[in-house]
């Protein structure tokens, strides 16, 4: 207050006419204003004009654009600008020059918009680079404000790299080239993409340019899949095939790097124009097979993990990346077929016999049978001729059935040895596979490993009793169980079977007979060799028509007088037969008529 006191008015102030409005200069009031307004920059609404920002808060941006007040435009309108500071020249246009307040109204969007069509075709044109605030994110991309118009930038063209996540570029300001533009729909579409593939460009013909095979570069795992792995060589990308990542197998390159992993490869190759380049991993370290053990050798024993799986054999890692193949037919003594399955599976540890073993072509075979004795070692001691045995039945063929005694020790049954009475056609009708069956061995083949079998001979051989029971001439009991153009098959007892040509097949009516009757049959053939009985039915009544005959001339010749001169007939195996013979056959007749 004290310096308020020291200050005097001035001694030569015109009060009378300040108060009339004609103060100091000895201009009106209505001229001091012309004066003023002649300062001033001639604005209207609705017009758009450069100014200088002259303050900046947290609400608010003020503006100057000449006229007797400063603007005010929200700070939400700059936000895709967040390096505006004071001093910077901006667009704005006026809303209104005063309102109710007295303020002056201003909007830097709807100045951007104004002209933002106009720019953002200007910017296709000349390739120009604009900044763009992010606003969110949308279906396959983010809506960018670029000029104040809402541009789509895609997901693909966010970066060079595939994006994991989107959310961290919302509310980022970024610079773009717009890329295309649809007119009708006033659509514009902007690339970030864009700006770091000419910078990469660049830098990739430089390295591209130094690129030789054998070089040994430092790359960033970009990304992973199943086939192999690329890598970032800082601008140019290469590929790790999965097979070039480790010496051993490799199910899942993860199992080996990681995203954005740093590594060292070496380059194998990339083609004339350098555009594909073939990196490898493994070639940066020694091949386990050259520090494998000098010592190691055929015959030896080995402990490894089942690998990979195939029908014909099994891959055994012994050491990363060294593997040996056990075939299927080195897993077992066995010989008949089975897959490699059968035996192991993907992740078993085993133990092996070196089989082959070649350092140079870099190949071993193993074999897991070879840890058990041979079977067929003292073959003879175990299963010799004469001794009986429970075996499976494995296969069949149209001669015989293999089967298995024990793994590795197989055997042939002939068709032939099956049954000592039934004819088999085909080994399917006796047995089926998997069964056990009873056998003999026969005989032993031991350089081919092949037992031959039998079935019948654990029985003794019934033909030699049949031969006292169907001897020639026997009437016997029999049904018809197949009939072929060739004859009929005939069941008789005990299992046994005969064969009746079709003439033998006539019955006395003159009929022939049918499958599933049941006959007399006359045995004219026994042959025990051959296991063969031919059998008649015809051959009953007409023998019996024979012996009638027979006996009626015989009787007409009794009742003829003879003649002195006559000499005595001579006696024939025909001639000699009696009366009780006839009689016998004529009780069969009448059995037979009776029937």
């Amino acid at each position: 207050m004290e310096d308020f006191k020291n200050i005097a008015p001035l001694q030569d102030f015109d009060w009378d006419a300040f108060e009339n409005g004609n103060a100091g200069s000895g201009m009106t009031k209505d001229q001091l204003e012309q004066a003023y307004d002649a300062t001033l920059n001639k604005v209207a609404d609705n017009e758009v004009v450069m100014g200088t920002v002259t303050a900046i808060n947290k609400r608010e941006v003020i503006v100057n654009i000449g006229y007797k007040s400063d603007g005010i435009i929200p700070v939400s309108e700059f936000r895709y600008n967040p390096e505006l500071q004071v001093g910077d020249e901006v667009e704005v246009y006026i809303e209104n020059t005063e309102n109710k307040k007295g303020q002056l109204l201003l909007s830097h969007k709807r100045a951007r918009e104004s002209r933002s069509w106009d720019r953002v075709n200007e910017a296709l044109d000349s390739q120009e680079i604009v900044k763009g605030y992010i606003k969110c994110r949308t279906k396959g991309g983010m809506i960018v404000d670029v000029f104040g118009i809402e541009a789509f930038l895609p997901g693909s063209q966010i970066d060079v790299k595939p994006i994991r996540d989107y959310d961290v570029f919302v509310g980022k300001t970024m610079e773009f080239k717009v890329i295309k533009i649809n007119q009708e729909y006033r659509n514009v579409v902007v690339s970030h993409k864009a700006l770091i593939e000419e910078e990469l460009e660049q830098q990739k013909k430089e390295i591209i340019s130094k690129l030789e095979k054998g070089q040994v570069l430092e790359g960033t795992v970009k990304n992973i899949t199943s086939y192999g792995v690329f890598i970032d060589l800082g601008g140019v990308d290469g590929l790790i095939h999965i097979t070039d990542l480790s010496w051993g197998r490799v199910s899942d390159p993860k199992e080996i790097v990681e995203l954005d992993q740093k590594i060292n490869v070496v380059i194998l190759d990339f083609d004339d124009e350098k555009k594909r380049i073939a990196l490898g991993l493994k070639q940066l370290t020694p091949h386990p097979w050259d520090s494998l053990d000098s010592e190691l050798k055929v015959g030896d024993v080995v402990k490894g993990k089942v690998v990979v799986m195939a029908d014909y054999g099994a891959f055994i890692e012994i050491a990363p990346g060294v593997e040996g193949l056990i075939h299927v037919s080195e897993m077992s003594w066995s010989q008949h077929l089975r897959s490699a399955q059968d035996f192991i599976k993907v992740g078993d540890e085993v133990e092996a016999v070196i089989l082959t073993l070649d350092r140079e072509e870099r190949k071993m075979s193993l074999g897991i049978k070879q840890l058990k004795q041979d079977p067929w070692e003292g073959i003879e001691e175990k299963y010799p001729v004469g001794s009986k045995h429970s075996a499976t039945v494995r296969n069949f063929t149209n001669f015989g059935i293999f089967v298995e005694i024990e793994e590795g020790v197989d055997g042939l049954i002939h068709i032939s040895d099956l049954s000592w009475t039934k004819k088999v056609k085909h080994p399917s009708e006796f047995t089926t596979i998997g069964s056990a069956i009873d056998v003999v061995v026969l005989e032993i083949d031991k350089e081919n490993r092949r037992l031959s079998l039998g079935h019948k001979q654990l029985e003794d051989n019934p033909w030699d009793s049949y031969e006292s029971v169907y001897t020639v001439d026997s009437i016997h009991e029999g049904k018809i169980t197949e009939m072929m153009d060739k004859g009929a098959v005939i069941s008789l007892a005990e299992g046994v079977e005969g064969f009746a040509t079709p003439k033998h097949l006539v019955k006395e009516d003159g009929t022939q007979a049918a499958q599933g009757e049941t006959l007399q049959f006359k045995v004219i053939e026994f042959n025990k060799d051959s296991k063969r009985i031919i059998l008649s039915h015809s051959r009953i009544f007409e023998d019996i028509a024979k012996a009638e005959a027979r006996a009626e001339k015989k009787a007409a010749r009794k009742a003829a007088p003879k003649k002195e001169e006559e000499k005595p007939a001579i006696q024939n195996q025909a001639a000699s037969t009696t009366l009780g013979d006839i009689d016998a056959l004529a009780a069969l007749k009448e059995q037979l008529e009776g029937k």
